[in-house]
């Protein structure tokens, strides 16, 4: 075989133009610009959060501390090795005007902050001025929304426990606030010395320190970091520093990528679908010439390198359209995005995730094209003049190609995203849902064929007509359904279980969960809390506990990340509690509590499920640091802790003397009717103002923000790969025209109208729409429950909102699509086709 003589007549047949190859390029291209798309905004997310690390940071590094201040030494690191420190307190409180009162996140500063960065202000002014207050009241700036929800006006006193501030100014802008974490309350600034008198950063109470250091140009972090950890770590300290400013955001923008790009090849999948048939279409155009070649000697090798070269070219015309599709959405809609994310993004032309792209995009043309193309590589010469082609199976060299391109595939998705796990169940998931549609398809045709020779539809000869198209040689069941339902089954999944979450906050979580959690109580306030909360008619219960925060540094003698690297207890500090005796309905399943009174080395009662994933077993033992101080205590029992109820659950109780003189404060949550609730958070705030008060339902809602802005992401890759599959549905609709127009003009001989042509061509099109919307929504529906079931350990049900818009959105794809090419049909002359098709 002749490579050079393939690239010449390749070449020459490719003159004809464009022709039959628009749906390839346009499903080609879609999928490609899906994932390039996503992964350039990716990429900007990256850079931004990289290039502005220092200005997110607030420094070139932190060293932040659970609960207490840096001690001499730590201080004395700090300022040895930078060249200036700002200390920032970190807490929650409750801000009080008169009556009212809402939470809010304090961020108290010194007068070297921001180090780096600005703060915005209404109206514009240095924040040390507007910290300076006024007529003997320290400043304080808020937010806007706070503002509002106090009522508040510029000039107006408020209070943060028994100190009062004078509001100078809206906050605008903080420069930091990325790495702030998850906040359930709006920002307000103060400086911290004015705190000293408020009653809110006494010993056991919770906040957090976070010291930013501005280092020297050139300074060695790697090195630094090291340094800062082997002194400070097993006293709590965290280190962070501009290479990985914001590594929560980092990797949830990195997952949540990966996530997309992931059902961005499901796009791929569903425009494979298309490029297939529309090779196979062309092939079977090409019979005449393809005989031909055979006749006059042409190898089959050489027959399947002359078309391989044809869609090889156009399908790299199809990646570059593709590539400057995806790579110029994002920029023409950088000024939009950059408004929307709450991190910065440096949006830019970025050559890896288009390179990725590329790759994804040339090995998913290769496997949907090598199938037909084996096809026509062993058809003989006599069958293709007779066109009796279409039984040919591909040997097996053809089958193990195809399998190799495939896990090419998933290989490629698999190395680039880094979520092994997730890309194979992402494939399976695919390959099974592709799978149920195409029998789907074959039993809708057998169906379809069955109902139009009933005798019970005699005399509705449009419905008759419908189904005899679907169920006869050649309909197009197969690929209206396939290109549809992959896309609706996405779409049918994320609605199902974003329906069934907020169902489940609506419905479930009120039952069961507390109206508030009040923390910060101190010892000597909680008789007087407890009798204040259950005077309140309102009340129907109170659990209380005393708390402290700690970092489990050492298991077994070992680190404890290298113990248990991927267990979610290790990621920063843990809650702590002690009791003399276990709580009410606390369930122990292995070991024993420890007796009233023990006064014996440090014992724990650790969480059942959790020790369970690290690892963990009685007698093993584990060194907490709490407030700078390493206790190490053996684990004596383990305990059911059920923290989907919404109330008081630690993943780490201790004995009593264990914590003997540590300072705590508590923590108490209150089962009360929401809408009286309000009520007692009002009488407490004015008894005991240094009690913060968080409402459950307010941290509800902010979950559910993060989970819809989730669900919405995945709704717009999933829309893509709707729209790939419009494209097909399109070039279904149009191959089919040439035969909707032979069938109109029978039909028109055999005395039908136009009127009941157009009604079998619309039923045909329903039933086909409604088919895919069906099984589609099987197909999602099993995936929800799947992901209700196993990841949100919750019960599933079917919400019929989201399970009517598919099936609807289904007909309507069809429709549409069927009345692009409806016109030429319906105004053709019986007798010009007729005589034509002999």
């Amino acid at each position: 075989m002749s490579l050079a003589l393939a690239a010449r007549l390749a070449r020459r047949e490719l003159r004809g133009g464009l022709k039959g190859f628009r749906v390839f390029l346009a499903c080609l291209a879609l999928g490609v610009a899906a994932v390039a798309a996503v992964g350039m905004v990716r990429a900007a997310i990256e850079a931004g959060l990289d290039q502005q690390g220092a200005v997110l940071l607030g420094g070139d590094a932190q060293m932040e501390f659970t609960y207490r201040f840096a001690d001499a030494a730590e201080q004395a690191f700090m300022k040895a090795h930078a060249k200036r420190v700002s200390a920032v307190v970190d807490f929650q409180s409750m801000a009080v005007v008169g009556d009212r009162h809402a939470l809010t996140q304090v961020k108290g500063v010194d007068g070297a902050y921001p180090l780096t960065g600005s703060v915005g202000l209404s109206p514009a002014m240095p924040l040390q001025t507007a910290l300076a207050g006024a007529n003997g009241e320290p400043g304080a700036v808020m937010q806007k929304a706070l503002i509002e929800k106090l009522g508040l006006k510029l000039g107006d006193s408020f209070r943060l426990g028994t100190q009062s501030f004078r509001l100078m100014a809206v906050l605008t802008d903080e420069p930091d606030s990325a790495t702030s974490g998850f906040t359930l309350g709006p920002r307000t600034i103060v400086a911290t010395p004015a705190l000293a008198a408020s009653g809110l950063l006494v010993p056991g109470a919770l906040f957090r320190t976070k010291y930013r250091l501005m280092l020297a140009p050139g300074a060695d972090l790697a090195a630094l970091k090291s340094q800062a950890e082997k002194a400070f770590r097993d006293k709590g300290m965290r280190w962070t520093d501009r290479r990985n400013a914001a590594p929560g955001i980092a990797s949830f923008v990195r997952r949540i990528g990966s996530f997309l790009v992931l059902v961005g090849l499901a796009g791929l999948a569903v425009g494979g679908i298309g490029i297939s048939a529309a090779v196979r279409a062309y092939i079977e155009g090409k019979t005449a010439t393809i005989a031909t070649l055979k006749t006059l000697g042409a190898e089959g090798r050489l027959i399947f390198a002359v078309y391989l070269m044809q869609a090889g070219a156009l399908a790299g015309l199809g990646i570059v359209l593709g590539l400057a599709l995806g790579a110029a959405m994002p920029l023409l809609l950088a000024p939009l995005l950059g408004r929307m994310l709450p991190f910065p993004a440096e949006f830019a032309l970025y050559p890896v995730p288009l390179l990725q792209a590329v790759l994804y995009g040339a090995l998913a043309a290769l496997l949907f094209t090598l199938w037909p193309l084996a096809r026509a590589q062993g058809m003989r010469a006599a069958a293709l003049y007779r066109d009796d082609g279409r039984g040919h199976v591909p040997g097996p060299r053809t089958i193990l190609a195809v399998a190799l391109t495939a896990l090419a595939l998933v290989a490629t998705a698999a190395w680039f995203s880094g979520l092994v796990v997730l890309t194979l169940w992402v494939a399976m998931g695919v390959i099974a849902a592709l799978e149920l549609l195409w029998l789907a398809a074959w039993a809708l045709r057998r169906l379809a064929r069955r109902l139009a020779r009933s005798r019970a539809l005699r005399g509705r000869t449009a419905l008759r007509l419908a189904l005899g198209a679907i169920g006869g040689p050649g309909g197009e069941a197969a690929s209206v359904i396939l290109s549809l339902g992959l896309g609706l089954s996405v779409l049918a999944a994320v609605g199902q279980i974003d329906g069934n979450i907020r169902r489940a906050i609506a419905t479930d979580l009120p039952e069961r969960a507390p109206a508030y959690f009040f923390i910060d109580i101190q010892p000597d306030q909680m008789a007087g809390f407890l009798k204040t909360v259950k005077a309140d008619p309102a009340v129907t219960g109170v659990q209380t506990a005393p708390m402290l925060r700690g970092i489990i540094t050492k298991i077994n003698g070992l680190p404890a990340r290298q113990v248990a690297p991927h267990s979610w207890v290790l990621r920063g500090d843990r809650g702590v509690t002690f009791s003399a005796r276990p709580p009410k309905g606390t369930k122990i399943t292995a070991g024993e509590w420890w007796p009233p009174g023990y006064n014996g080395p440090p014992q724990i009662s650790f969480a059942a499920d959790e020790a369970r994933d690290m690892g963990l077993s009685l007698g093993d033992t584990m060194t907490i640091n709490i407030l700078g101080r390493d206790i190490t205590a053996t684990i004596t029992s383990f305990r059911n802790v059920d923290f989907a109820s919404g109330g008081i659950g630690f993943v780490i109780a201790m004995d009593p003397a264990a914590l003997a003189g540590a300072p705590h404060s508590a923590i108490a949550t209150v089962y009360a009717d929401p809408g009286a609730a309000a009520g007692i958070v009002g009488a407490v705030a004015r008894h005991w103002p240094n009690i913060t008060a968080i409402s459950v339902q307010g941290a509800i809602d902010k979950v559910t923000q993060a989970l819809s802005a989730i669900a919405a992401a995945t709704s717009a890759a999933a829309g893509a790969t709707l729209l790939t599959g419009f494209a097909v549905l399109i070039g279904a609709a149009a191959a089919g025209e040439r035969a909707r127009i032979y069938e109109a003009a029978v039909l028109k001989t055999l005395g039908a109208s136009r009127a009941r042509i157009l009604a079998s061509f619309a039923l045909r099109a329903a039933i086909l729409g409604a088919a895919a919307g069906v099984v589609a929504l099987f197909a999602g529906s099993l995936g929800a429950w799947a992901v209700m079931r196993f990841v949100m350990q919750s019960p599933y049900r079917l919400e019929p909102g989201p399970a009517i818009a598919i099936v609807l959105g289904g007909i309507l794809a069809v429709l549409l699509a069927g009345a692009l090419f409806a016109l030429r049909p319906l105004a053709a002359r019986p007798a010009r086709i007729l005589r034509a098709r002999d």
